[in-house]
């Protein structure tokens, strides 16, 4: 809103614009109307790199009125053998737009969450089911100044949800072998994180995100309790996406795990590689340890070292290496030099760390000295999709 002739609202209008919930912008100028319009008219307006709201809109509106998929097939004439961070962020929105799922967000009383579910129904990505207080969700919305349409997703609150009584029932009769009685299982169906793994569970939801707010014991402990492992996997465990600058690394257990033995060690390895070729990685497993080949000794090494052959024996037709340091498992140079015969060194693309200390430590140096985009932890193991945040999301 621009004033001109140097006006201003009188003092009860001035209040009353105070009082909204909503910033309103207002601009007051000395200059008459006339003058004031054509410069306004005259004004260029540009994409600034670091304005992500015009980004996104420019993504979208060009999107939905272009026909990508033909465009695509005139022009596209080269495929690249590697994946960069920008061709994976964005074959993440495309396969998701096409194999659209639904969601749901336990945490609806963070803004981020809010912030990243008005960004996704935007673009159209998922459906979804955010838990928590409709009013109080629709007033954030509101004071965060979001274009989130409630119009297209679903609130639930879980004590007044007309699946409570069901997943009451449900929840008691899964884990009364456990001593759960029906009360307790009342109780803990009012937890969003407990409520949200059943709407998986019961194939209500397609997925579920959390962790923004909740500790990961908090998130995944439903999971454990009763969505339970797939056949032939004993742990769950977890992958970050390492978005570097130049490639997209895949590390693995960075949240979950703290000290798995040599057989977990090298099932972690084994759902890792798997999980990467599901998002278009080629796996090159390295089993990191504090030396390569038979340089080192020591338990923590050979740990490694038989995790490793558990790999190879189990999964021949995986390319994997250990023991190795980061070092010659990244730099080709280093990997050349310790390794020369490796087809792995200096060129792997799923890092195993031996215990979570290592692994969580390790992604978050490279995260905050790199600037490096973490994507995760993506969870493995579970019989159906639950994923934990970063508390330290953005």
């Amino acid at each position: 809103m621009v004033l001109t002739g140097g006006l201003e609202p009188e003092e009860p209008v001035l209040q009353l614009i105070r009082g909204l919930q909503t910033v309103v912008p207002i601009i007051a100028v000395d200059k008459g109307t006339f003058q004031t319009s054509n410069e306004i008219g005259a004004i260029q307006s540009r994409i600034a790199p670091d304005n992500t709201q015009k980004i996104e809109l420019a993504i979208s509106t060009f999107e939905k009125y272009v026909d990508v998929k033909s465009l695509d097939e005139k022009i596209v004439t080269f495929q690249s053998e590697g994946i960069t961070p920008r061709m994976f962020q964005y074959q993440l929105v495309q396969r998701a737009k096409k194999q659209k799922k639904h969601i749901v967000l336990p945490e609806g009383n963070d803004d981020r969450i809010l912030k990243a579910a008005a960004r996704l129904i935007s673009q159209e990505v998922v459906d979804l089911t955010i838990l928590g207080d409709a009013d109080q969700i629709a007033a954030s919305a509101n004071r965060l100044g979001l274009d989130l349409d409630l119009n297209k997703i679903r609130i639930i609150n879980p004590h007044r949800s007309a699946y409570y009584k069901e997943y009451v029932e449900t929840l008691y009769e899964l884990r009364k072998a456990k001593n759960v009685t029906i009360d307790m299982a009342k109780d803990l169906m009012t937890d969003v994180s407990y409520f949200g793994t059943m709407m998986v569970y019961k194939g209500h939801a397609d997925g579920m995100v959390s962790g923004a707010v909740h500790t990961t014991q908090h998130t995944i402990r439903p999971a454990l309790q009763f969505v339970k492992t797939k056949p032939g996997f004993s742990v769950v465990s977890s992958v970050f996406f390492m978005c570097l600058p130049d490639r997209v690394s895949v590390f693995g257990d960075c949240a979950v795990n703290p000290n798995p033995n040599a057989e977990e060690l090298a099932e972690i390895a084994i759902a890792s590689a798997e999980t990467s070729l599901n998002f278009g990685i080629e796996p090159r497993i390295a089993m990191l340890s504090y030396s390569s080949g038979t340089s080192g000794q020591g338990e923590d090494v050979e740990k490694v070292r038989k995790a490793t052959e558990i790999v190879k024996t189990r999964r021949p037709d995986l390319k994997v290496e250990g023991p190795i340091q980061y070092d010659a498992a990244v730099d080709p140079t280093v990997g050349k030099q310790k390794m020369p015969d490796s087809v792995v060194a200096g060129q792997a693309s799923v890092l195993i760390f031996p215990d979570l200390n290592t692994g969580n430590n390790t992604y978050k140096a490279v995260q905050r000295e790199t600037g490096a985009l973490a994507i995760g932890p993506v969870l493995q193991g579970l019989n159906k999709p639950v994923n934990d945040l970063s508390r330290g999301v953005q």
